[in-house]
């Protein structure tokens, strides 16, 4: 299982994802150019058919948000991605750890950018960034 919805009602994807439920979106963090050479970007191309040169969006079963550019770049990405969400209710978007990895941020800083994106009942959030959890 792929999600689970804590005590205090959070939805949280599980932070070992290797495969997919019908309907289920992997959220990854890209660079613009779509080169996902490592991380969960390379899992995404290898698994889940993120396509190399598209760094932001719906590709396969996937979403690149890209998380190299700069923090204002990346909170217009979740602010895209969050439209996309809401525009597509019959997926179900399990969010990785964006931008905690390479691009070098911290849990409390990417976190605050999800905050309308976890109001929707089809966006699950990884657990680090539940600072109540």
């Amino acid at each position: 299982m792929n999600t689970s919805i804590t005590p205090n009602g959070h939805r949280v994807a599980n932070s070992n994802i290797t495969q997919l439920a019908e309907g289920e979106i992997f959220v990854f963090g890209s660079n613009i150019q779509g080169m996902h050479g490592g991380g969960a970007a390379w899992f995404a191309s290898r698994n889940f058919g993120a396509q190399w040169g598209v760094g932001e969006g719906l590709t396969g079963r996937c979403y690149a948000l890209p998380t190299m550019e700069g923090y204002a770049s990346l909170q217009k990405a979740v602010a895209n991605f969050t439209d996309c969400a809401r525009k597509h209710p019959e997926l179900t978007f399990l969010v990785t750890a964006v931008g905690c990895g390479i691009a070098g941020y911290s849990p409390a800083e990417v976190a605050p950018l999800f905050d309308q994106a976890a109001q929707l009942p089809n966006v699950y959030l990884p657990r680090v960034f539940l600072a109540s959890e």
